[in-house]
């Protein structure tokens, strides 16, 4: 039987773009976190704890500052009170745009099989 060349262990290692990628996505709401900053453009913190269902205010935040300290995404704070905090993408989060709509695409329709396009 021949060996999957996407698993062999050499091949792995030589991916290294791939275990950047990893290490920057691979929490496990930063996925979406992208996805709705990109789709509503603009997204504060609340807007955010409600969208994604299960998530804990402290791994939002931890998440958020992850994504921020990779260039993914901007942070912007008013000095009003209460504070106001927005969360847009960055010229990086920018180009990512298209590979999340491509995996989204793709989840619909092998994942979903209620999508409709």
């Amino acid at each position: 039987m021949a060996e999957n060349k996407f698993t062999a262990p050499d091949a792995i290692a030589r991916c290294a773009p791939m275990s950047k990628l990893q290490a920057v996505i691979g929490g496990k709401w930063k996925i979406l976190i992208l996805w709705y900053v990109m789709v509503y453009r603009v997204q504060r913190f609340g807007e955010l704890m409600r969208r994604i269902e299960g998530i804990t205010q402290s791994t939002l935040t931890k998440q958020l500052r992850e994504l921020e300290t990779d260039g993914f995404l901007h942070r912007e704070v008013y000095k009003e009170i209460p504070p106001k905090v927005e969360y847009t993408l960055t010229e990086l989060g920018e180009s990512f745009m298209p590979v999340l709509q491509n995996m989204f695409e793709w989840s619909g329709e092998y994942l979903c099989s209620d999508y409709k396009k």
